[in-house]
């Protein structure tokens, strides 16, 4: 007679974030002994960072992901190896992130870093990172009419007086549309006429030292929420243009990075 095996608990590691944008891990794993350690294994890749565990009050292991220590950009899936054992997928405990939604970086290191632990459809625990560098924040969207009007700030570089923004499609090699901004230190503003824009995914860069500086991504990281695009939803606007009657509007990636979506609707 087979009997069954038993099921492991998974660890749950609790996550705090601090308003520098480094990460605490609290791992629940009473009576383990030995070395202990927090890996974090870059998906598609094979990557990893080793954080070391130590004891802690109430039978708990912690480990320390400062924003000093660099995370490249991607996904990274978070293990525990205790003492000799295989390593095992943790699983996320609680999760406090309120620092994160007031976090302004001053973008003084040329770069802006941001992790957010989330918990995968499998209820695994994973850290979506971010590096940019610079990086241009999409702040407050304004939808008016056929018209969409990005305000942000960018970080880690300066606004000069030609900067410009542009729309790229991303699947067809025609040239990038080129719109103004309006600059205010580091505040910038530009608007997006849907009008101009043939049916296609526009991704919406920043040029903030004009046609010879940085090529920037707008991108909307620095929240609490990992995956924007089925969170943050915009409407989206019926208009007439050269390529025909279209339905346009703002979205953003798997990446938190903005674009804008324009479909052909049937005449």
């Amino acid at each position: 007679m087979t009997m069954p095996v038993p099921r492991v608990a998974p660890l749950r590691a609790d996550c705090v974030a601090d308003s520098a944008g480094g990460l605490t891990f609290d791992v629940t794993a009473r009576g383990a002994s030995g070395v202990a350690h927090l890996v974090l294994r870059r998906r598609d890749s094979h990557e990893e960072v080793s954080l070391p565990l130590a004891p802690v009050a109430g039978g708990r292991l912690r480990a320390a992901l400062p924003s000093t220590v660099a995370l490249p950009e991607g996904r990274w899936d978070a293990y525990a190896c205790v003492a000799d054992r295989e390593p095992q997928r943790l699983a996320p405990g609680v999760t406090d992130l309120r620092s994160l939604a007031a976090r302004t970086p001053s973008g003084a290191r040329g770069h802006v870093a941001v992790r957010i632990p989330y918990a995968t459809r499998q209820g695994n625990l994973t850290v979506r990172s971010w590096l940019r560098a610079p990086h241009a924040e999409a702040g407050e969207l304004r939808l008016q009419g056929a018209e969409l009007t990005v305000l942000g700030r960018v970080y880690g570089t300066a606004l000069a007086r030609d900067a410009y923004a542009e729309l790229r499609d991303r699947y067809a090699p025609a040239p990038a549309r080129r719109t103004e901004v309006a600059v205010d230190h580091a505040d910038f503003g530009f608007s997006v006429a849907y009008a101009r824009l043939a049916p296609g995914i526009w991704d919406l860069w920043l040029r903030p030292g004009g046609a010879a500086g940085p090529q920037v991504r707008v991108a909307r990281l620095l929240d609490d929420i990992a995956d924007k695009k089925p969170v943050l939803t915009y409407p989206r606007t019926r208009v007439r243009t050269p390529y025909g009657p279209v339905e346009a509007g703002p979205y953003y990636t798997r990446d938190n990075d903005l674009s804008v979506s324009v479909t052909a609707m049937a005449p």
